[in-house]
């Protein structure tokens, strides 16, 4: 037992799945840098801060899920070769258009909230309320981001759901 008050052996799930969350954000991390470097077109100016802002955005997270592995008593991983294996996100190709790499970052979006879900059911049943609050806040801003990209890609004439629930 840690002075979290959580036996290890119920930590181990939770830390497997926050190792593969921080695999996960390498390759996002790295994708967006990608992007940043090499985004062309019309959209340039916008997409070029966008990325920068994520990127430096999930540079932070990085930091804070292997701070929280380490703060379950763990080593994160933290090997190039490792996140590339275990990450469930592929490192994306340069030369795209816009409109490919905003799409991109959303299909890595959908992964990272997959895997966001996985680490809050494991840290649910080992009672980790630390990990549960910390990855709770990354699918609120990562949802809210989400949206946002996805409203960019979207044509103009294009509408939301206007159905309307009367209570």
């Amino acid at each position: 037992m840690s002075y979290l008050n959580i036996k290890d052996e119920k930590l181990l799930p939770t830390v497997v799945e926050l190792n593969t969350l921080l695999a996960d954000y390498h390759i996002y991390y790295q994708n967006l840098r990608n992007f940043h470097w090499n985004i062309l077109g019309e959209n340039f100016f916008e997409l070029h801060e966008k990325f920068e802002e994520l990127y430096t955005d999930a540079r932070v997270k990085i930091d804070e899920i292997a701070e929280r592995i380490l703060t379950l008593r763990y080593h994160p991983m933290s090997n190039l070769k490792d996140y590339l294996r275990t990450a469930s996100i592929d490192e994306a190709a340069s030369k795209l258009t816009d409109k490919e790499m905003v799409n991109i970052v959303l299909d890595n979006h959908s992964n990272l909230l997959k895997q966001m879900s996985k680490v809050i059911n494991k840290a649910e049943k080992a009672n980790d309320e630390g990990t549960i609050d910390l990855i709770g806040a990354y699918i609120r801003e990562l949802e809210k981001s989400s949206w946002m990209l996805d409203a960019f890609s979207k044509e103009t004439a294009s509408q939301l759901n206007e159905t309307i629930l009367e209570a």
